[in-house]
């Protein structure tokens, strides 16, 4: 789902609200997590922090009654919009990139486990496939995206 940056669900995510798992919009959450990342002094995890939800607006829909009730919004796969954004930036790492593509993924296979084997498999797959260091710096970057959520509004 592609939503142009006039859209109300572009708008409203970056600037107002995401969901219930979120305090704030994309925009201040980003601030957010880049904040916790230096408060860290985990300087090579920078640019992901900038970077991770850059394509959340984008696809942000209305999935379920409980979003349409709430007025939030879904963003199924935003880690892999993200990417698609980013990867053919000359000025990025890889490793940044990769931080970005798989950012959500250590929370996906949980939530697919309970949900969705299939995607489960896929996303374990994946997660099998990264070298120990990039699992690591999957599980920091996890701390500070949590952080940057802020508390849970229901």
């Amino acid at each position: 789902m592609k939503n142009s940056i006039f859209s109300v669900p572009f708008l409203k995510s970056l600037f107002f609200i995401q969901n219930e798992w979120h305090q704030h919009g994309v925009f201040f959450h980003t601030l957010r997590v880049v904040y916790y990342t230096i408060r860290a002094k985990d300087f090579k995890l920078i640019p992901a922090a900038f970077l991770h939800d850059i394509g959340k607006p984008f696809c942000a829909f209305k999935k379920d009654e409980d979003d349409i009730i709430h007025g939030e919004y879904s963003f199924t796969d935003h880690e892999e919009v993200s990417y698609q954004i980013i990867k053919n930036w000359p000025f990025i790492s890889e490793f940044t990139k990769n931080i970005v593509r798989y950012h959500y993924l250590i929370r996906d296979i949980k939530k697919s486990k309970k949900e969705n084997f299939q995607r489960y498999e896929l996303k374990k797959s994946v997660w099998e496939s990264l070298d120990d260091e990039t699992r690591e710096e999957l599980e920091r970057f996890l701390l500070y995206d949590d952080l940057g959520k802020g508390k849970k509004r229901r």
